[in-house]
């Protein structure tokens, strides 16, 4: 017996006629697809890269790029070799360092002009003579540790303490006990021609871990490389959790539909749709980033869940002949009526094709929102989640339906009695719920969830942008990345958080400008106060210790001179490899080292570096030196003082240019989200109230999710966005199937109170299984070795369980105030 409403329309009539006409067809034209695409699968790799992860087009990332070949960028690896005994001035910690800075820079990655260590010559120092300034290298070149028969003496280790100290890279490169020194290795820039594999270089440097660290020294390793790495690592463990989350799955699956074979063909039409996803993924020319390695979890847990939706019709079909509403007495004298299996899949295709498909583009556009966000790995992340959830429409209703049509269950009036006991075993609940659709009932469950809303919007609010711990919020505390980061911290005086603000000027103006050499150094002292900050480094800095030193070191000399002659004396002996300007002087990066990188700090110091350029007039967009070289051309007299202070480089700098991006994007994402699906029910219902009876909940469990992120201490970055987009996306699923549901017992008359239990004893059940299903899904990322995994598991399972509450409990009490205000309702549940 089908529904009177349940005559297909035009579209709906051709695709059923179109695929039950041509089943063997489709079939074999799946099969044929699955194996292409799990061999593309197959060929998938690991795909992480230094600018996928930034906002290219950002005012900080505009400088870094062009900066990033004349002073690095933010791509640094940071190596640490540190003595156990406390004492670094020995022999062997000398030939171990040597060693670990001469495998460093060996490494094809890395950019050698750049490396600093004690062992490279960039590293040097200078001091007052008799006869003015006298400087060399740290390590003097007699100082061999590694050759045969050299054999170091006190005086050797006098001689390099002194050295170091002369050089000012105590807490930099040297650790403040002199406990252990530092190897810093800028990598080569990324470009077309140059794409680094970061899982190989990380895996480089943890060979050279290896390789040096024993019982008498130890080695840290920080940096992107490293951190995307041991990310990598720790996402591969995910394809554990991928088989417990299908073994669980499908055991929930078995114990809701008591039949193996409705349970395995759901789950396998899910793995279709996610073989189909990363076949397309190496189609489309992506690799799969650690970051997106979620994805697959998500595809597969949405797959299963609309699965649920048409096994749960397609069991009303060849039980019941149709919608499994009536009393037991009524539903087992309609088992007359029950259909054979081609006929229940064609009615079940007939009748979820609409609320199915509208469902799935919902989390299409859950997905496709973040695509607002300009990060290369955002885009990729919300390219092929759509294209998975899209391919999902033709898996679960299209495969799904002609696979359920072959299928014969056994014992069928034994599943059918079950399925009585399991339809009228929550009748009682069902009539309870029933109960918040009567006017005042209703309004009592609006005025809670306003309240609700509006406190939580309130929490909400506090969320912080970008980290809100110290080390990398990614790996758990207790990963070997983040204890060397916080050994790295507590050995060297500097962190390892680094915010380069870059001076532009006209060319010379180190030797031939005063003003703009004394705004710069001015502005470092203005940074140098500023809370979170622990040092400044400067030429103008460096420039007024070498001034000293031509006046027999006295510190009333430590100043800038005013005269051009005596200013160029002053810093015509830095190098452009000292990282303190370019080769014509006309930018000098300020190196700012803040205390870390939570999202409270940054923001202070990037607000003080805009305060100080805004009073001082430092600041105008785009490169200075391209306007000052054009007012050159026309004026070859023409002379400035002009300084432009350039947001940023430095991994610091990267960090706030994303922070920003977040914050510009956190509320346009969300609400092209609530319009998108306000849109998509709109255009499926043609009600714009019913729309809104659906959106609203959503948007409630949106702010309850930041309120829990607000408690957690997850901060709102990348990341987090995108999974917030994404519980919006598919948690709607819930409110469109309910109302779905609702809006067929509506039509033929039914009152909303009936409605609503009719559609809570038909799919309620259902949807409660499918929230589990996909809070399982999830869940299952709670013990990942990752924390960001483990922090969006939480996340979604407690958005995919809210929604359901949400949707369950305030949907018809919208539906009462916004449908039908004025109906007279006094239907009472027959139990």
């Amino acid at each position: 017996m089908s529904l009177p409403n349940s005559q297909p329309g035009p579209f709906a009539r051709l695709a059923e006629n179109l695929v039950f006409a041509n089943r063997p067809l489709i079939l074999v034209v799946f099969a044929i697809i699955t194996v292409a695409m799990l061999f593309f699968a197959s060929q998938l790799k690991v795909d992480a890269g230094f600018k996928k992860q930034v906002p290219l087009q950002h005012e900080y990332m505009q400088t870094f790029q062009d900066y990033e070949l004349e002073f690095g960028g933010a791509n640094r690896v940071l190596v640490a070799v540190v003595a156990r005994d406390g004492d670094m001035l020995d022999q062997a910690f000398m030939a171990t360092l040597e060693n670990v800075t001469n495998d460093v820079i060996n490494l094809d990655a890395t950019d050698d002009a750049r490396a600093r260590s004690l062992f490279t010559p960039n590293v040097r120092f200078i001091e007052v003579v008799e006869d003015g300034l006298s400087g060399g290298n740290v390590i003097p070149q007699t100082f061999t540790p590694n050759v045969e028969g050299f054999t170091s003496t006190p005086e050797d280790f006098a001689q390099i303490r002194g050295n170091i100290i002369k050089a000012n890279i105590v807490g930099r490169l040297v650790a403040k006990d002199f406990s252990g020194a530092m190897i810093w290795a800028d990598l080569i820039p990324e470009s077309d021609t140059n794409k680094l594999d970061y899982q190989q270089v990380a895996n480089q440097f943890e060979a050279i871990r290896q390789k040096y660290e024993d019982e008498n020294h130890s080695v840290h390793i920080i940096g992107f490389a490293k951190m995307v790495g041991d990310i990598s690592d720790g996402a591969r463990s995910v394809i554990k959790f991928f088989a417990l989350t299908i073994a669980f799955t499908w055991l929930l699956l078995f114990l809701y539909s008591t039949s193996v074979k409705l349970a395995s063909l759901t789950v396998a039409a899910a793995l279709v749709s996610v073989v189909w996803m990363l076949g397309a993924l190496q189609l489309m020319g992506f690799g799969i980033d650690p970051m997106n390695m979620l994805t697959p979890f998500l595809i597969f847990a949405i797959a299963v869940s609309h699965g649920e939706q048409m096994i749960n019709r397609f069991r009303g079909e060849i039980f019941f002949g149709g919608l499994e509403e009536g009393t037991v007495e009524e539903l087992r004298a309609r088992a007359k009526d029950a259909v054979e299996p081609l006929e229940a899949a064609r009615l079940s295709f007939r009748m979820l094709l609409v609320p199915g498909t509208v469902a799935l583009l919902a989390g299409c556009i859950g997905f496709g929102a973040i695509m607002v966000i300009p990060i290369d790995m955002v885009r990729e992340l919300a390219i092929t989640a759509t294209v998975g959830v899209a391919l999902t429409i033709l898996t679960d209703l299209v495969l799904l339906p002609v696979l359920l049509s072959y299928t014969r269950l056994r014992n069928l009036d034994r599943k059918r009695e079950f399925r009585l006991r399991q339809l009228t075993r929550f009748d009682r609940i069902w009539a309870a719920l029933s109960r918040l659709s009567k006017p005042t009932a209703a309004l009592a469950v609006i005025a809670i969830g306003a309240t609700v809303w509006f406190f939580a919007w309130q929490h909400g609010n506090k969320v912080m942008i970008g980290d809100a711990q110290k080390g990398v919020a990614e790996l758990r505390p207790e990963a070997r990345y983040n204890q060397d980061a916080v050994l790295i911290s507590e050995k060297f005086a500097l962190s390892v958080d680094i915010l380069n603000v870059i001076a532009e000027a006209a060319p010379s103006a180190c030797t031939t400008s005063y003003a703009a050499m004394e705004l710069i150094d001015r502005f470092a002292w203005h940074m140098e106060n500023v809370e979170g900050v622990e040092q400044v480094i400067t030429l103008p800095a460096a420039a007024k210790i070498v001034n000293a030193g031509w006046n027999d070191g006295s510190v009333a000399w430590r100043v800038l001179p005013r005269d051009p002659d005596t200013l160029r004396q002053a810093t015509q002996s830095f190098e452009t490899d000292s990282g303190l300007l370019n080769a014509d002087c006309s930018a000098m990066p300020i190196t700012i080292f803040t205390s870390d990188h939570q999202a409270t700090t940054i923001d202070r110091v990037v607000a003080a570096v805009k305060d100080f350029r805004e009073e001082n007039n430092a600041y105008t967009e785009g490169n200075l030196q391209v306007r000052l070289a054009e007012q050159a051309a026309q004026d070859p007299s023409f002379a400035s003082d002009q300084v432009n202070l350039r947001l940023a480089t430095g991994n610091v700098g990267v960090m706030a240019a994303t922070n920003d991006t977040v914050r510009a994007s956190e509320h346009t994402i969300l609400y092209l989200l609530y319009a998108a699906v306000f849109l998509m029910c709109w255009l499926s219902f043609r009600n714009p109230l019913a729309a809104l009876c659906v959106l609203l909940p959503l948007v409630l469990v949106t702010e309850l999710g930041h309120s829990l992120m607000v408690e957690l201490d997850i901060g709102m970055k990348v990341n987090t966005l995108c999974v917030v987009a994404l519980g919006v996306g598919i948690g709607v699923d819930y409110g469109i199937y309910i109302f779905a549901r609702m809006r067929e017992a509506m039509l033929q008359g039914r009152t909303i109170s009936e409605s609503y239990f009719i559609a809570l004893k038909t799919t309620g059940i259902a949807i409660f299984y499918t929230a589990l299903t996909l809070a399982v899904g999830v869940a299952m990322w709670i013990f990942s070795d990752l924390k960001f995994q483990a922090d969006m598991g939480i996340m979604l399972t407690f958005m995919f369980v809210v929604n359901m509450i949400a949707a369950i409990i305030f949907l018809p009490a919208l539906c009462r105030w916004l449908l039908r205000p004025r109906e007279k309702d006094d239907w009472v549940p027959k139990l």
